[in-house]
């Protein structure tokens, strides 16, 4: 399928307009059918290996995740399906449905009560069918939508996994509730499942995904994406008025997140999803919930699709694979299977505004991350975002997200444990690889994991947090910027004298970003190198390292360092002067503004 030529006129810094949006779905979809089985009810994409959940799941979720593309694409189009797409996934519904939980059967979808991942896709499902009513459900036999419906419904029972899986019954229930089916318990499930995600919301735009404070794309793509959909699409004026300022209050800081190349910010679980992370920019636009302009939202949302198709998100049969770029399997999690990535479908989310939309009419803006440089704490979340109009480049320093919660001797999860992340680099992988932007103590010659950070507070220019990283030891961090350079401080409470501690900087390829590390306070002038191994950006990555030793019961380590896309940049101990008094510190930077910190009470004075 021809792509269409750019048009730098309207698009000067992507090239692409709503063609080209409407020919990568179309050359997505097309590229699946070769895959679905004998009457269309599964997709069953060639992978390294099945999610945990087995091939028949695998299936039903290449299904339904790029049903919702099709979706997306037809009801953008008013009904318009000249590759008939909805005719091949009507008839896909009726061979899943008609005879579900049958492993005999080569069409046959698993039922939810025998394979939990079923719930999670009955979303798609459900958000499919409610998207292209008319076109689709509508033209159904009887036979067919009660087979359908009695598929569906399990969806509506409290969900089995306390996190943002409680939105996937509440779409299944506003579906429902639309085509006029179980409308009291459709209702009680979306009451049931909003009271459930208000316990973790924070406030600024911010959710926890769960009670673990697990901060992360998730946010973004589904505790704002379900509900405010849900609202908008069921015209319910009181819950959008509820949930679309909290949408807009996260894409204040969201928006932020994104590279000038396009890319977001490699941190959390699921990254696979790759171009879902602009399904809730494009939701802001739909609901008019949003700080961005139309034009800043196609800017970043065709960026962000660019990104990836233009490095190798498909492979040569035009399948997205488990990966980021390309296949990259330290980064996919065991639930996710071969049909997985498709739910960067939701990416799509901006084919449901008209062609005439500003949206899609208006001059390509240029992101914030190109406009200016940018310090923004997260309060909330704990988290810092650091860009650089220079280069594009955006850092998120992580204060305060955690997910797998490590026990004494156990690795940390290397999307949530870092002290930082960027759009040019990717966390290490691996036990035999040295850990990125880590600060451990050396115990009998193993680096020790950072575990849960507990958020110790955030200023205009600076985040920190308080892990435990050993039995009766206390590291306090924070993390102080200015421009690109970074101020790293330890005060490091109750080790053993002489204990050996380790600050590594990011960790880059040949290829990649220059990152510096410079020791500053505690630890021994000069600084080393370690292998990384391969990371989201490629093989043969390392990372800077400084080295101290403890001494008495509250030693303090500071470092200076920088990651830029910069030609030639001065290094980073000419960025700041440090001026140490016992454990205050007086910052001096390059353009003679002064900050001070103490790490034992981080917050600016």
């Amino acid at each position: 399928m021809p792509t269409p030529p750019e048009n730098r006129e309207l698009s000067p810094y992507t090239g692409w307009t709503r063609a080209h949006w409407e020919a990568a779905a179309d050359r997505l979809l097309l590229d699946v059918r070769p895959f679905a089985s004998p009457g269309g009810g599964l997709i069953d994409l060639p992978g390294p290996r099945p999610s945990w959940s087995g091939p028949r799941s695998d299936g039903l979720e290449g299904w339904a995740r790029t049903f919702l593309l099709a979706a997306l694409r037809v009801a953008g189009a008013h009904g318009a399906d000249p590759d008939g797409h909805l005719d091949r996934y009507a008839g896909g519904l009726a061979a899943g449905t008609e005879k579900p939980g049958r492993h005999d059967d080569p069409d046959s979808w698993p039922l939810m009560a025998d394979t939990r991942q079923a719930i999670v896709e009955s979303a798609s499902v459900a958000l499919g069918l409610r998207l292209t009513r008319p076109w689709l459900w509508d033209r159904l036999d009887d036979r067919t939508r009660q087979r359908a419906a009695d598929w569906l419904l399990p969806a509506l029972a409290p969900s089995p996994v306390d996190n943002n899986w409680w939105l996937f019954g509440l779409t299944v229930a506003g579906f429902l509730q639309d085509a006029g089916i179980e409308t009291d318990r459709a209702a009680a499930t979306i009451d049931r499942s909003l009271a459930r995600i208000e316990d973790w919301y924070l406030g600024d735009g911010w959710y926890s995904d769960g009670d673990n404070r697990a901060f992360d794309h998730y946010n973004a793509w589904a505790l704002h994406f379900y509900p405010v959909l849900h609202a908008h699409l069921a015209g319910d004026g009181d819950l959008l008025d509820r949930y679309g300022p909290r949408l807009r209050a996260h894409l204040d800081a969201y928006v932020h997140l994104f590279d000038a190349n396009g890319a977001p910010v490699p941190y959390g679980r699921s990254l696979t999803y790759r171009f879902a992370a602009a399904a809730a920019p494009w939701l802001g636009t739909l609901t008019g919930h949003t700080p961005l302009s139309p034009g800043a939202t196609r800017r970043l949302a065709s960026g962000t699709l660019r990104y990836f198709l233009d490095r190798g998100a498909t492979d040569e049969r035009g399948l997205l694979g488990l990966g980021w770029h390309g296949p990259y399997p330290p980064l996919v999690q065991e639930y996710s299977g071969p049909g997985s990535p498709y739910w960067a479908s939701k990416g799509f989310l901006g084919l449901l505004l008209p062609a005439g939309h500003p949206a899609w009419t208006d001059l390509e803006e240029p992101l914030p991350a190109e406009r200016a440089d940018t310090v923004l704490p997260l309060a909330p979340a704990g988290l810092l975002v650091q860009t650089t109009a220079a280069d594009g480049l955006v850092r998120l320093h992580n204060h305060g997200s955690n997910h797998v919660h490590s026990a004494p001797g156990e690795e940390d999860d290397p999307g949530y444990a870092r002290h930082a992340y960027s759009t040019r680099t990717g966390p290490s992988t691996g036990t035999a690889a040295a850990a990125d932007n880590h600060f451990a103590l050396i115990v009998d010659g193993r680096a020790t994991p950072r575990g849960p950070a507990v958020p110790a507070g955030t200023g205009p220019d600076r985040a920190a947090s308080v892990h435990q990283p050993l039995p009766g030891v206390r590291v306090l961090s924070t993390t102080l910027v200015h421009g690109r350079a970074e101020l790293r401080a330890h005060l490091v409470l109750g080790a053993p004298e002489g204990t050996p501690v380790r600050q590594t900087g990011w960790a880059v390829t040949p290829e990649g970003p220059h990152a510096q590390l410079h020791p500053v306070h505690g630890y021994r002038p000069g600084t080393g190198e370690l292998p990384t191994g391969e990371t989201l950006q490629g093989p043969g990555s390392r990372t800077l390292a400084v080295h101290g030793t403890t001494h008495g019961p509250a030693a303090l380590f500071v470092a200076l360092a920088s990651l830029t896309a910069e030609p030639d940049p001065a290094p980073v101990s000419t960025l700041a002067h440090v001026r140490v008094d016992g454990h205050l510190l007086t910052v001096t930077w390059r353009d003679g503004t002064t900050a001070h910190l103490d790490p034992s009470s981080p917050e600016e004075p």
